[in-house]
């Protein structure tokens, strides 16, 4: 079963090929496979997303000097908006669906200043929900 982040169960949602390198790429991939057939449990910290980044080290992300706090906060919005919590177990086709409803706020509150979204404004999904367009 997957473990996710907070913030991981609303982008993983605009994945779509793009990444760090091959072995990031690869590892999103694999994890998309097995959410469709498996439920994602919620959890908190470095998850198996974060396992392939180049930025993590002793399982803390480095990506910059505020990183961890920074992230640890959106992972907290995210799990307040689509209801959940951390240690839940979820089917991904219920957290899908549930994306189109909180999109707005989230968008509003991360995409417009995240460095991925010129990456996620190319999926189509992104592109029509909500304040999706970049």
């Amino acid at each position: 079963m997957p473990a996710l982040r907070g913030h991981h169960l609303i982008c993983l949602h605009f994945f779509d090929g793009e990444g760090y390198g091959q072995a990031f790429i690869g590892n999103l991939k694999d994890i998309l496979q097995k959410l469709e057939y498996s439920p994602v449990e919620i959890c908190s910290g470095a998850d198996d997303v974060c396992i392939k980044c180049p930025d993590l080290k002793d399982g803390v992300c480095q990506y910059d000097k505020n990183a961890e706090e920074d992230i640890s906060a959106m992972d907290d919005k995210a799990l307040e908006l689509l209801g959940l919590s951390h240690g839940c177990k979820q089917d991904w086709d219920d957290i899908r669906n549930a994306v189109p409803e909180i999109f707005a706020d989230w968008y509003m509150t991360y995409c417009k200043g995240c460095n991925w979204i010129s990456v996620c404004g190319k999926n189509s999904l992104f592109q029509i929900l909500p304040a999706g367009k970049p």
